[in-house]
């Protein structure tokens, strides 16, 4: 079946403010009388939650966190793009919608990623005026710095806490909105199940994590932005309770899931130390802007550094090999994150690498100290100053710059990172999969919409650095108050959902079931060595390269370790109170199922693009090598059910405002 995106017609840059100027809407005296519920606090449920109750709805929000300020976008460190041209340096609205298509590797949809690209300058002007405190130029203007993928300087910056800063102020936002009433706040609850009311999304189970009640929620309409899936691969920069249980408990109730396969890899991660490590800590991209990345040209110096008997600072400069700067000279060290991942890999599969695992390679900022230190020397008046106070001056610089997170690199491996160079290697980061959703951000759920990373809308095959920020808090202020309108334009006369109705009853039996199946197994292993086995499954056969046999053989150990999970599992404590580990376990039983989806999606794609590296498929020069006359779509898949195959339905991308082409940055 071919999906509709629901594009509308029209010039590109005109979509977006013709839609908006036409689309239905609900009158203030008709809002009040209509329930929304939001599941999820981070930039795009906080955002979404504030801008719907301050519109007038009755909004519910639930956050599995105990306050909205835990939700993981805090975590993002280097910045939110946005195409103000405040540099002068050629960006435009239409460089930005490019650089992101061009960055997906030609798979998303046009008319979304512009309209990403145009709201994105609004979103810096809101943010100000909350108050965040992004970094300023010498003379009061906002700064910018470079990020990927892209040759302008658009993304915005607060030192390496721009997530935390952002999400401050939405929350400050939500928080008047709770004040107000026309939000209520339900913390330390979590969304187990959708509830669909004659076809339509009308409300949740959740349980309340500190009781382990189960609760019934109704409303009108239901929001997701609950994130990602990347921590199905167990090791990643995401926090370890981020899951995919809400939106694969909704593709359960027939919404359906798209690009699963589609995963971002981080090239800049503080590198795996042992095999019980249980997350990887991100480097932010924007250290690549003064980063050097290099490996040793021999691997006999490799494998000295690996045995600790020599340094990064013994490898002299005509013996290091800055491979980003050699094959890709045009960018440099700031090409997109697949390509960098990739090139760290193939640099660390030829024995290059520099950790005591072999897999790492060197972030190393000497060369930009030196030139800061010099800079500094220069505008201060010194002169004939020795390297000692250059190299003084220079860190001084990079600290003002980049100081909290090199501080976090200094606490977690012991090494001064202004001494010697940073160690790096790719980690799985974010995912551009998601549930489908058309360009109301509506699912093919009626009713159930999707903001933020939980959808799937905007990056295609391979996010560019910055731009997370950016989708989420575009959907949430920008977009969805104004979409959500299209659907419940049609609703304003119906009454209030009953969370007594019988749908409510039997979705909370079955979830009732589905935890005394688990905490009835009375197995002997535990949850998190499950979880760790899928982890290894899903990294090392649809990790940073995939191909046929090692995916087929995937899907039969992740069978057998579901079947294994649901004989052998131990779940301790009680279903009708405070239960971390029964938490985890429905996590874990969701994503048990989910990579074995995101195994199928890959062996269907059958080309290589962004973040999807099928070795089958790749240029002589080892590059992705992309299959336009076959796979320009978007996977949607609908599940059928653990013993049948899901069914594929697919969106035709169609590109009439850029040219397909193969990416290159050299």
């Amino acid at each position: 079946m071919k999906l509709d995106g629901k594009v509308p017609a029209g010039p590109l840059a005109e979509k977006w403010t013709k839609y908006r100027s036409t689309i239905p809407l609900v009158a203030p005296n008709n809002k009040r009388r209509i329930d929304i519920i939001v599941v999820g606090s981070g930039l795009a449920g906080a955002s979404a939650a504030a801008t719907l109750g301050e519109l007038g709805y009755n909004v519910k929000c639930f956050t599995f966190h105990d306050s909205p300020r835990r939700a993981h976008s805090i975590a993002a460190q280097g910045g939110i793009n946005a195409a103000k041209n405040y540099r002068n340096d050629g960006d435009s609205v239409y460089r930005l919608f490019y650089d992101t298509i061009k960055g997906g590797d030609y798979r998303s949809r046009e008319g979304n990623v512009h309209r990403l690209a145009e709201v994105s300058t609004s979103i810096i002007d809101q943010a100000v005026a909350q108050g965040v405190p992004f970094a300023r130029e010498y003379g009061g203007l906002l700064d910018n710095r470079s990020f990927g993928g892209v040759q302008v300087s658009r993304t915005f910056y607060a030192r390496g806490q721009t997530g935390q800063q952002l999400l401050i102020g939405a929350y400050q936002s939500l928080s008047r909105q709770i004040s107000l009433g026309s939000v209520e706040m339900f913390n330390r609850h979590e969304m187990i199940d959708l509830v669909k009311v004659d076809g339509k999304a009308r409300g949740i189970i959740a349980r309340n994590l500190l009781t382990g009640e189960l609760e019934r929620h109704a409303a009108h309409t239901v929001v997701l932005a609950t994130g990602g899936y990347g921590n199905v691969f167990y090791l990643s920069t995401n926090a370890m309770m981020c899951n995919v249980t809400a939106a694969w408990r909704s593709v359960r109730r027939g919404a359906y899931m798209a690009n699963p396969c589609f995963t971002q890899i981080h090239p800049t991660c503080i590198p795996q130390s042992g095999e019980y490590q249980s997350k990887l800590t991100l480097m932010s991209e924007s250290l690549r802007n003064d980063g050097r990345v290099w490996v040793p040209k021999n691997q006999e110096d490799a494998k000295a550094i690996r045995e600790g008997r020599k340094t990064a600072l013994d490898i002299p400069e005509d013996q290091r090999d800055y491979f980003l700067e050699r094959r890709y000279p045009a960018f440099g060290n700031l090409v997109p994150r697949d390509v960098a991942s990739r090139a760290a890999k193939v640099a660390c599969d030829e024995g290059l690498g520099v950790a005591p695992t072999g897999l790492a390679v060197f972030l190393d900022f000497s060369a930009a100290i030196e030139r800061y230190g010099k800079s500094k020397a220069h505008a201060t008046g010194l002169h004939d100053v020795s390297a000692d106070k250059i190299r003084e001056l220079g860190e001084a610089v990079v600290e003002e710059k980049y100081g909290n997170l090199f501080e976090m690199y200094e606490k977690i491996t012991g090494e001064n990172p202004y001494k010697l160079p940073m160690k790096i290697y790719p980690a799985v980061h974010y995912t551009m999969g998601g549930l489908w959703v058309d360009y109301n951000l509506m699912t093919n759920v009626p009713g159930l919409f999707a903001a933020g990373e939980c959808n799937f809308s905007d990056h295609g095959a391979n996010r560019l650095g910055a731009s997370a920020l950016m989708q989420g808090l575009a959907d949430g202020y920008f977009v969805l108050p104004y979409t959500i309108g299209t659907f419940l334009a049609d609703d304003i006369r119906t009454p209030r959902i009953d969370p007594n109705g019988p749908e409510f009853m039997k979705a909370e039996q079955e979830t009732r079931d589905r935890i005394q199946q688990l905490m009835s197994v009375g197995g002997k292993q535990s949850v998190e060595s499950f979880h760790r086995r899928l982890g290894k499954i899903m990294w090392d056969y649809c990790g940073m390269s995939r191909n046929a046999d090692g995916l087929k053989t995937a899907r039969k150990m992740i069978r057998e370790l579901r079947a294994e999970f649901y004989q052998d599992v131990f779940v301790p404590g009680s279903a009708n109170d405070f239960n971390p580990e029964l938490e985890k376990a429905l996590r874990v039983a969701d994503f048990l199922e989910m990579g074995e989806l995101m195994i199928l999606d890959a062996l269907d794609r059958q080309e290589s693009c962004g973040g999807h590296f099928r070795e089958e498929y790749q240029t002589p020069e080892g590059e992705a090598l992309r299959d336009d006359a076959n796979f320009a779509y978007v996977s949607a898949w609908e599940y059928k059910g653990w013993e049948e195959e899901p069914e594929l339905h697919k969106e035709e991308l169609v590109f009439e405002n850029v040219e397909l082409k193969t990416r290159s940055y050299k």
